[in-house]
């Protein structure tokens, strides 16, 4: 046998005996035994190099160093899930799928929802090439060298994979494994960690891999996302997955109707602090790929799939204090400061009170004993008190009526839940929370900016508003606390750098009341350039798609301000992007200028991919809803009633695919 036959014999091996232990849990050879033939391979990887392979199993150790985690655009976007707390919510959540899909019979596939840090690896030809969390679904951190140390993850896939594809999932602590490495802390006089899924989410940002191969970190797959065509259902994408080499948990369920749902809900809420390892909850997923395409999405979540939290743990503490937040909107929010209590694995001292309305709805009060819960099993919250226990001489809890940052006089609009500081410039919270958001990961990305610093060059008089951070020179920042040489050159660096972010997160960063990520994106990609979209005029704005009379006004209210157009005026000399960056355009035709066009159904000689990309290289818009702004609709085999229906009472035309044809055609 040659030295490169040997090599990918013994990487096939050990391969194997990978999977057989950490994704099978049947171990066919000692420890011993695979130490051996795993330092024979590297004996013979280090004597030949020119037969080096970056998934060879010798790679798992780790020994990479990553400073700085690349930010890489997720091809596939990761959705966030809908949360259900009860069977009403699941039954209101079948009701809206049968009403887009009519009376057709629907299965489900009901996973446990597993709870750690979620994570999209991307597989071509068989090898894994990338491995990215999830961030805020359009776009997260390159952790490939971490994910590669895990032993549940396949470097190289086995069986009739597809050519390229992502593949979603969680990494994971074990219950067990999670105590293990607490009690070695212990041992050496360290704090333990606080709870396995915030220990897994940070494993995947230490910087040296060897110091997370020593983790035992696994990772449970469930979604196979980008290979559509090579499977019909959710059910078969995962017995593939299986197939494939991937560790999919088989708890997994096919069922055939919403009463089966409660039965695998019912018995895993029983039964899920059996398991060797963390959950929340079941997710549910339509089980037709079909028709969750014909289902498709909201802006934050898919239809086709919802989550079921389990019943939150509940906990009985003392209230001690209330403070009051100011958040960089002008927001307050009442803060609840607890008796420190242990609850869900972490320890709460705070929780929110929301408003006004929700204290006088609790008549909450300093000194009760009160019960507290994980909203969702992730924000603490007061739910009740306990008014066996209240002290006699307790005092009803009123409400602030000023600023306690600025001393302003508080107001409260009508129809809105919170109370307000209308001193807008010269509120400290507030003028610090906006600098905050714009050097935000999801805004100007500006590295080596954290909450501490910006409050340190306000106090210090560096900066009153984002614009002043294009303003900073290095020897402003060297005097500040914690800030040597190195990280003053990174923070201008980093400054300078944030000058080619791109313009629809230029206008997140920006701060208009109800704008978010999503938002931005729609209206930089209608209005291109921010001038275009100063001079918008309220019924101009409501026609955008997904802008309604509540962020309208907020636009023209931001706009309006001579303050905000200054500092826009600052940011445009300092060189920041304020228009879209000019592509390429794949556009062969104007034929459908103008028109908003939504495609639904199955097609015979195109696929829907390639109808919606017809529409955009002909000029047109595809549109995710039918509304009153649609102006065609394509429809296949087996499109929705509701659709149909609805594009019926709007007075909607609808070409079928042979008509669509012939529009292209004439």
């Amino acid at each position: 046998m040659d030295i490169s036959t040997e090599i990918v014999s013994l990487r096939n091996e050990l391969n194997q005996h990978n999977y057989n232990y950490y994704v099978l849990d049947n171990p066919t050879i000692s420890d011993f035994e695979f130490d051996q033939k795993l330092k024979k391979l590297q004996e013979l990887e280090e004597k030949h190099p020119e037969f080096f392979d970056e998934n060879s199993p010798t790679q798992r150790v780790g020994g990479s160093i990553t400073k700085n985690f690349n930010t890489v655009v997720h091809e596939n976007r990761m959705f966030s899930l809908e949360n259900s707390y009860s069977q009403e919510d699941l039954i209101d959540w079948e009701k809206r799928i049968q009403k887009v899909l009519g009376n057709v019979a629907v299965e489900y596939v009901c996973e446990l929802k597993y709870d750690g840090a979620s994570i999209s690896i991307t597989y071509e030809n068989g090898k894994l090439v990338r491995a990215v969390t999830r961030g805020d679904g359009f776009q997260g951190d390159d952790v490939t060298n971490n994910i590669k140390t895990i032993k549940s993850v396949p470097l190289q896939l086995k069986g009739n994979y597809p050519p390229k594809f992502d593949i979603r999932g969680e990494i994971i602590l074990t219950l067990a494994g999670f105590e293990k490495m607490n009690m070695e802390l212990v041992d050496i006089g360290e704090t333990p960690y606080s709870n396995p899924r915030n220990t897994a989410s940070g494993s995947l940002k230490l910087q040296n891999s060897a110091e997370v191969a020593k983790r035992p970190l696994e990772c449970l797959l469930y979604n196979i996302v980008g290979a559509n065509n090579y499977f019909n259902t959710h059910a078969n994408s995962l017995e593939a997955a299986r197939s494939f080499g991937f560790k999919v948990p088989n708890q997994s369920k096919l069922v055939k109707s919403l009463d089966e749902v409660f039965q695998f809900i019912n018995y895993w809420d029983t039964h899920r602090h059996d398991l060797p390892y963390e959950t929340d909850g079941v997710v549910i997923k339509v089980n037709d790929l079909f028709q969750q395409e014909e289902l498709g999405n909201t802006a934050k979540n898919p239809r086709w799939a919802i989550a079921y939290k389990f019943k939150a743990e509940q906990v009985s503490t003392v209230l001690e204090s209330i403070s009051y937040q100011v958040g960089r909107t002008g927001a307050i929010t009442p803060v609840a400061n607890l008796k420190p209590v242990q609850l869900a694995g972490t320890i709460v001292k705070r929780a929110s009170l929301h408003n006004a309305d929700q204290i006088e709805k609790l008549d909450v009060r300093v000194g009760d004993s009160v019960f507290v819960e994980k909203g969702g099993e992730i924000i603490p919250k007061i739910i009740g008190v306990d008014f066996t226990g209240r002290s006699a001489d307790s005092v009803k809890t009123e409400y602030i009526a000023d600023c306690p940052e600025c001393g302003t006089v508080l107001v409260r609009k009508p129809g809105e839940a919170q109370h307000y500081c209308p001193n807008f410039y010269e509120c400290p919270p507030q003028i610090i929370g906006r600098i905050e958001h714009f050097i935000s990961r999801k805004a100007m990305d500006i590295d080596g900016l954290g909450g501490e610093t910006v409050t340190l060059l306000y106090k210090n008089g560096l900066v009153s508003n984002y614009a002043d951070l294009y303003e900073l020179k290095k020897e402003q920042v060297l005097p500040l606390e914690r800030m040597a040489e190195k990280s003053a050159d990174n923070l201008m660096k980093s400054i300078e750098q944030s000058k080619e972010i791109a313009f629809e997160r230029v206008l997140f960063a920006l701060g208009i009341r109800f704008v978010g990520e999503t938002v931005a994106k729609k209206l930089a990609k209608h209005y291109k350039n921010i001038d275009a979209l100063m001079q918008a005029d309220y019924s101009e704005l409501i026609n955008v798609d997904e802008i309604g009379d509540k962020i309208a006004l907020s636009i023209r209210s931001f706009f309006k301000d001579e303050g905000n157009l200054q500092l826009i005026n600052r940011l445009k000399d300092y060189g920041l992007q304020f228009a879209v960056e000019a592509k390429e355009s794949t556009q062969v035709s104007n034929k459908f200028e103008g028109m908003t066009m939504v495609v639904s159904g199955k097609f015979e000689t195109f696929s829907r991919d390639e109808i919606k990309q017809k529409i955009e290289d002909y000029g047109g818009k595809n549109g995710s809803s039918i509304t009153g702004k649609t102006s065609v609709v394509v429809a296949g085999a087996d499109m929705g009633p509701a659709k149909l229906e609805k594009a019926t009472k709007l007075g909607i035309p609808i070409w079928t695919e042979d008509d669509f044809i012939n529009q292209l055609n004439n």
